[in-house]
Parts: C-alpha cells; sequence; structure tokens
C-alpha cells in the first residue's frame, strides 16, 4: 500500500499558496485493507475512505469509462492493480495531476510542474471532453488563477467548444451547475469565468440570457464602455473588488438582462429594462435552482437598480415604495445587499470605478428615517388593523418627507 497527496494541495504548495483540503489516493490497496486500518467508507459510486484521527479523504486509485450522458455517465474501476499513473491520467488539468509522497517526492507524468510554470491550464488526456462538467471547472480555475497570469491553453479551449457544441452541457444537473458556478463567481476574479465560458461558446448554451447582452449598444453618455456585455463583465469584478457576498454577486451578473431584449431600432436606449429583464432573471434562477435569497435579490436589484441610481431624485412616496418593497423593517440586511449592488453597478463603468456615489449613504438614511417611526404611540391613538397600517404608512411618509428636505437644505 502506498499513499500519495495529489491534486489541489499539490499543486497549491508548487504555487506557494495555502493548502486547504487535501485529497489522498491509496495505490495497491483493497477495500478490506482499509477498513481493516480503520478507515470509514463514504460514498456509494466509489470506493473513498474517511481517516480514522484526521476525517480527510482517501480514495483507492481507479480508472474510469465513459458510459452516459453527463457528469455521471462513468463506470469506475478500482482494485489494487491500477497504477498512480493511470489514476492520474483521468483528471482534468496537468496541474491537477500532480501527487507527491511523505517526503514531497514529486510524481508528475503529465507535465503539469511545466505549465504551472507556464502558466497554463491544460487538459491531461482527450478524455477530457468526456465529461461536460469540466467546461465550468476549467472556467473557474481561469478565474481563481487569473491575477497570477494563468490562461487556458487553446487545445483545451477547443475541446471545451467541442464539449458545449455537442449537446453535453444541457446532461448536467442544476445542483452541479449551481456547485460550480456559485464557487466561480466567489473568486478573485469572477468575470474570467463568464469569458471563458464566452469564449469556448458555453455561455451561450448556459446562461443565453447573458451571452445576449455583447454587442448590444448603451448610450456612451453614461455607460463609457458602451457594450452591454463588458458593463456587466465589469461591474461583476467591481463586485470582487469590494468582497461583496454570493447574493449581491449574482444579482450583479444577471442586472440587465432586459436591455438583451431591446429591439435594435431603439438601441442605444433601453426603455423598461428593469420591467423586461425579470422574466429572464427568473428563468436563470430557476435554471440553477438558485438559492432563494440570491433569487430574490436578483429579481428585485434588477427591477430597482435605476430606482437606487435616482435615489436623488425620488419623492418621498416612490421612496417609501422601494423601502416597502425591500421590506426594510424586517429584513435590512437585503436592503443593504440592494444598495451595494447598485454602487457595483454604477462603477463597472470604464473610467468611472472610482467615482463617488452619494445615493448610498442617502438611501441607508431614508431607511433609518422609515424604520423610525414609532408604532406604540399611534396604537395608543386607538388605531389597529387595517388603519393601523395606513396610519404608520402616513407617518413614514412624513418622516422621509422631513429627512429629503433636510437632504436637500
Amino acid at each position: 500500500m502506498q499513499i500519495y497527496k495529489v491534486g489541489g494541495a499539490v499543486r497549491d504548495r508548487l504555487l506557494g499558496k495555502p493548502v486547504t483540503d487535501i485529497d489522498w489516493v491509496v495505490v495497491g490497496a483493497t477495500t478490506e485493507e482499509m477498513l481493516a486500518k480503520g478507515f470509514r467508507p463514504v460514498g456509494s459510486d466509489f470506493p473513498v475512505f474517511l481517516h480514522p484521527k484526521t476525517g480527510e479523504e482517501y480514495a483507492l486509485a481507479r480508472t474510469e469509462r465513459k458510459s452516459g450522458r453527463g457528469y455521471g455517465g462513468f463506470t469506475f474501476h478500482a482494485s489494487p492493480e491500477v497504477t498512480l499513473e493511470e489514476d492520474l491520467i483521468r483528471r482534468d488539468l496537468t496541474i491537477n495531476a500532480m501527487a507527491e509522497d511523505d517526503q514531497q517526492n514529486l510524481t508528475d507524468p503529465y507535465h503539469g510542474q511545466r505549465d504551472l510554470e507556464a502558466r497554463l491550464l491544460r487538459h491531461v488526456s482527450p478524455a477530457f471532453a468526456e465529461d461536460p462538467l469540466r467546461v465550468l471547472r476549467v472556467a473557474r480555475f481561469a478565474a481563481r488563477y487569473a491575477g497570477l497570469g494563468f490562461t487556458v491553453a487553446p487545445e483545451t479551449l477547443e475541446l471545451m467548444r467541442q464539449l458545449s457544441d455537442s449537446g453535453e452541457l444541457e446532461a448536467l444537473t442544476a445542483e452541479r451547475s449551481w456547485k460550480e458556478i456559485s464557487r466561480a463567481l466567489m473568486e478573485d476574479q469572477p468575470q474570467v469565468f463568464i469569458e471563458v465560458l464566452r469564449a469556448c461558446n458555453a455561455l451561450n448554451v448556459l446562461m443565453p440570457e447573458v451571452d445576449a447582452l455583447f454587442g448590444v449598444p448603451q448610450p456612451e453618455a453614461h455607460h463609457p464602455e458602451i457594450d452591454t456585455g463588458v458593463h456587466t463583465l465589469s461591474v461583476l469584478e467591481q463586485a470582487a473588488l469590494h468582497k461583496q457576498p454570493l447574493t449581491v454577486r449574482w444579482a450583479c451578473l444577471l442586472h440587465d438582462l432586459g436591455k438583451g431584449l431591446t429591439p435594435k431600432e431603439e438601441w442605444p436606449r433601453h426603455i423598461a429594462h428593469e420591467h423586461t429583464g425579470l422574466q429572464l432573471i427568473k428563468a436563470v434562477n430557476e435554471r440553477f435552482k438558485a438559492p432563494k435569497d440570491c433569487q430574490e435579490l436578483a429579481l428585485l436589484v434588477g427591477q430597482y437598480h435605476t430606482h437606487g441610481h435616482r435615489a436623488l431624485e425620488l419623492k418621498p412616496s416612490t421612496l417609501l415604495e422601494l423601502l416597502q418593497n425591500f421590506d426594510v423593517y424586517r429584513r435590512p440586511q437585503r436592503f443593504e445587499e440592494f444598495i451595494a449592488a447598485c454602487e457595483m453597478d454604477a462603477r463597472g463603468r470604464k473610467g468611472l470605478e472610482q467615482r463617488g456615489y452619494p445615493q448610498a449613504e442617502y438611501l441607508r438614511g431614508a431607511a433609518v428615517a422609515a424604520r423610525g417611526v414609532a408604532v406604540q404611540p399611534l396604537l395608543e391613538k386607538g388605531f389597529k388593523g387595517p388603519e393601523l397600517g395606513e396610519a404608520i404608512k402616513r407617518e413614514r411618509l412624513k418622516a422621509l418627507k422631513a429627512y429629503k428636505e433636510a437632504a436637500s437644505a
């Protein structure tokens, strides 16, 4: 029995990055031998075990063969005869197909170290094209390591393009797709994830609503970058630079989908794109079964982001309606995330990345003013039921009028 550290732990050590998760592969062992040493079996597809003390995953060396469509369409074979090289060749990228023993002696049959130095994301073997999930994984790695200068090897991008055109991507489950998408959006440069998907035609398959934004012009006075797709990438980039949570990043990606529906004869204006985009945002949300908080914020940002930008001009009644729609009284965090998404949208414009966004403080102040209305005095006056609701609304409107006047003074 020989035990090797494999994959990401080896890659990140060689890159000088922190190693968080460690995967181990065991060569020359049987399931019975692992159980005898106290390892606990997990997973039904192939023999993976948890270490009795550390809880880390140890997998028996295995080979795999394509047997059906999609991510799960594989037959695995694990036995003591499977070599380390045979186990490594089934992996996605050469930089993930290295192993080291307990003395840090490197086993690198597919030149992963060379590709690390060349800053290339290259597939290990033609079998790469058998697993559609790898299209998303490579795009995610591109987003993670773009800051180090990594790019996707041309021949790997070509394989990804073939996979995108084959119909295999449609076999991915919503859950597996969302797992990769959500992880990619939380990388340092999530816009690179979208760029790579677009370069291999996967964006058109997975999110045609986002792909449709590229080439759609906007008024240059407001958007010096002009192209709506380029703007969307910039907004996503700003969200990452400002360390925004997943909910905000997801909303940033989808906020302008309605502009993809504007008839060409109306370009570069996009009247009512906030409303036309809602059906598209809803469709993308449902396609990937995004978590409820991501779905809700994306729809709200899509509908109201222009309200955010015009916050200083809004009538008190419109401002109150905005606050009511966000339920700022019970869900203040969601409104805070809306403000963040609006600010990222404003900053995601060529040459305007550093411009201030006074709307943010104004909206926060409006929320404080509305929340400051006390209910108890109204109860003491005898208001109840629907009448109480109307009285609260009147008082909040009064508070917002006073707030607007004070802010304008």
